[in-house]
């Protein structure tokens, strides 16, 4: 079983920079691959980035691509996601997932385990 706690959101303005983390608990943190989702009011939840148990392959949705970068300290049980050059569109609320294998996964069903989710929010 796997806790996580994801921190970091807020209101921020168009071109601004937020960093969203998430804390494991439980088992092996290195053990996961993780990633990071979205879901903005009445949208479905959608794949943002992910990286596999090492840190060494990330991947990152096209419409972040260049702006957002995943990242994890394996050391300290932690997931990032730095969001720069934030656009209106990037509200949503954003969810910290687990994946029990190793390899870096990019579809919701291929995750084990969900964090509660931080809001963010990006006026124009």
């Amino acid at each position: 079983q796997v806790q996580l706690v994801e921190s970091g959101g807020g209101l921020v303005q168009a071109g601004g920079s937020l960093r969203l983390s998430c804390a494991a608990s439980g088992r092996t943190f290195s053990s996961y691959a993780m990633g990071w989702f979205r879901q903005a009011p009445g949208k479905d939840r959608e794949f943002v980035a992910a990286i596999n148990w090492s840190g060494g392959t990330t991947s990152h949705a096209d419409s972040v691509k260049g702006r957002f970068t995943i990242s994890r300290d394996n050391a300290k049980n932690t997931v990032y996601l730095q969001m720069n050059s934030l656009k209106p569109e990037d509200t949503a609320v954003y969810y910290c997932a687990a994946d029990s294998r190793r390899s870096i996964a990019t579809r919701l069903y291929e995750y084990d385990y969900w964090g509660q989710g931080t809001r963010v929010t990006v006026s124009s």
